[in-house]
C-alpha cells in the first residue's frame, strides 16, 4: 500500500490561546503571592505580639495609677484623722467649764437668783376664705408650696 501524500499542516503550539493566557496570569499572581507570603505572615504575627504587649503595658499603667490613687487617698485619710483629732481637742477645750466660768466672770455674769415661768398665749392662724382653701388643697395634692 502506498501512502498517499498528505499535505503537512502544522498544528498550533497551544490549542486554546485564552486558556494559556489565563493560566499564565494565574501562575504570575500565585508567584507574586508566594513572594510576599512570608512577609505578610511575619507582619501578622508581629501585629498580634505588639497588640498583646501594648495591652499588657496599658493594664500595668492603669494598675500603677490606681496604686498611686490609693496611696494618695490613704495619706489624705491619715491627714483628716489627725485634723479631726485636733479639732476634737480644740472643741473640748472651748467647751470646758473652767473656760466658760472665766468668760462669764469677765462679763460680770452670775447664776440667776430667781426663776420665772412665762406662759405664752396660743398662736392663732389667720383664717382664709373657702375659695382659697380649695386651691391650697389642690396645690398640696400636686406637691407644690
Amino acid at each position: 500500500m502506498l501512502a498517499t501524500p498528505h499535505a503537512y499542516q502544522p498544528s498550533p503550539r497551544i490549542p486554546n490561546v485564552r486558556t494559556a493566557k489565563n493560566a499564565t496570569q494565574k501562575r504570575r499572581v500565585r508567584a507574586a503571592r508566594a513572594r510576599y507570603a512570608g512577609i505578610s505572615r511575619f507582619s501578622a504575627v508581629l501585629a498580634i505580639v505588639l497588640v498583646t504587649v501594648i495591652g499588657y503595658v496599658m493594664l500595668m499603667a492603669h494598675l500603677t495609677s490606681m496604686n498611686y490613687a490609693l496611696s494618695k487617698a490613704q495619706h489624705e485619710r491619715t491627714d483628716l484623722q489627725g485634723q479631726t483629732m485636733r479639732l476634737d481637742d480644740q472643741l473640748s477645750r472651748l467647751r470646758s467649764d473652767e473656760r466658760l466660768a472665766k468668760i462669764a466672770a469677765r462679763l460680770n455674769m452670775h447664776d440667776p437668783q430667781q426663776f420665772a415661768i412665762v406662759k405664752l398665749p396660743p398662736s392663732v392662724e389667720p383664717r382664709v376664705g373657702s375659695h382659697l382653701a380649695l386651691l391650697s388643697t389642690v396645690a398640696g395634692w400636686l406637691g407644690s408650696r
